[in-house]
């Protein structure tokens, strides 16, 4: 058993480095923390049956070579190009979303500026912009990225709704400067909670 366990250890760090992947990068797309794939390349612990499948679809190899190392693993360069193309144009189409969003906001400002002809809560559009931004970033993160930053954009977004709810009881003259505490205790929840749900 700790032959195979070596084994597999050997072929999974050869393999990454002929891919000229970290194993950060190698476990983000295997949905695992990059110590997961320390313990793996030092032999600590081994993938289960479902990861390795996965781990061989990712590098071109047959299942029989990452166990056993038996036969010459085939290229993979051919998929990289197309692994970047894809990552290049999530993030392009998440970086338009979130402008989009602080489009709106000036669209708004300039509309209501020139109709009203005076500044007075325009700038508040700013103010509420931030959270549907950190919502929308929240959501294209989930759906392609790293879900370890998840617990960043929450917080970010936390901060951002009780600054706008701060903001705009301070526009009717009044100080809820109070509703920062809210922020304390969310903050310690978010930080419990990576703890206890942290993602493979």
């Amino acid at each position: 058993m700790r032959d195979v366990k070596n084994t597999v250890a050997k072929n999974i760090t050869e393999l990454r480095i002929a891919n000229n992947m970290t194993q950060v990068e190698l476990g983000e797309k295997l949905n695992y923390s990059d110590k997961t794939v320390s313990k793996w390349e030092r032999a600590e612990s081994s993938p289960d049956l479902a990861v390795l499948v996965e781990m061989a679809d990712l590098f071109g190899v047959t299942l029989d070579y990452l166990i056993k190392g038996e036969e010459a693993p085939k290229p993979v360069d051919k998929k990289e190009p197309a692994d970047k193309e894809v990552k290049y144009n999530r993030h392009a189409i998440s970086y338009i979303a979130e402008g989009g969003g602080w489009i709106a906001a000036i669209l708004a400002f300039i509309i209501t500026s020139l109709i009203i002809g005076r500044m007075s809560f325009q700038w508040l559009y700013f103010i509420y912009t931030l959270p549907v931004v950190l919502i929308v970033k929240l959501v294209f993160n989930s759906i392609w990225f790293n879900p370890r930053h998840n617990y960043l954009i929450i917080s970010a977004l936390m901060w951002s709704i009780l600054a706008t709810i701060q903001f705009t009881f301070l526009y009717f003259g009044k100080n809820a400067s109070l509703v920062y505490l809210l922020g304390v205790a969310g903050q310690v929840v978010i930080i419990l909670c990576s703890f206890i749900k942290k993602p493979k």
